[in-house]
């Protein structure tokens, strides 16, 4: 980080994970990077997943991740993740983005219609983020190890240079799965 440098305009460098269900691409972020975002870096990885997930020609729906969904719970985590929002929805207008909102309702449909039935985003996300890395990290790997959903990534995002890292247990298809998207970011710039 310190010889390849931030992307301009870009202060947290982040991380998604791409995961492979059964029926579709979630892209997950921050899982890897940051452990604990402030709401204005949480706006940040926010945007820069957004912008990974429609490099990669995923139609981005933002779903900003916390125990409560629109306006149902109240803490501080919770306004984190309520100013995050706003913040991003500031930064870039145009991003279908809602938070907080639960993963339930970020994700089923059904929940969706009963939690937050006037969300553009609510029971579709396709890019979803995280409050904390200890959220992040455990979520994706649950997934992953339940579901047996194939796991892409960290695929690092804010630097200059497609950078990517893999964990000490990464298997040989995690090493190449991370060199095919570390070529198509190389690709792409």
């Amino acid at each position: 980080m310190q010889l390849i440098k931030t992307k301009p305009g870009v202060t947290v460098v982040s991380s998604v994970f791409f995961m492979c269900l059964s029926d579709r691409v979630s892209v997950m972020g921050d899982c890897a990077v940051n452990p604990n975002p402030n709401a204005e870096q949480l706006s940040e990885i926010a945007i820069s997943s957004a912008a990974s997930a429609e490099a990669f020609g995923i139609e981005a729906k933002v779903a900003m991740l916390s125990y409560s969904s629109g306006s149902s719970g109240k803490g501080e985590e919770v306004e984190k993740v309520r100013k995050a929002t706003a913040l991003a929805k500031e930064k870039r207008p145009s991003l279908k983005i809602e938070g907080p909102i639960q993963y339930d309702a970020a994700v089923d449909m059904s929940v969706a219609k009963t939690k937050m039935p006037d969300s553009e985003v609510a029971g579709q996300a396709s890019v979803l983020i995280f409050p904390d890395l200890n959220t992040g990290n455990n979520t994706y790997k649950a997934i992953q190890r339940e579901t047996g959903a194939l796991a892409i990534g960290p695929m690092l995002q804010g630097l200059n240079k497609p950078v990517n890292d893999l964990s000490r247990g990464c298997t040989v298809d995690d090493i190449f799965n991370t060199v095919l998207l570390t070529a198509i970011q190389a690709n792409q710039e």
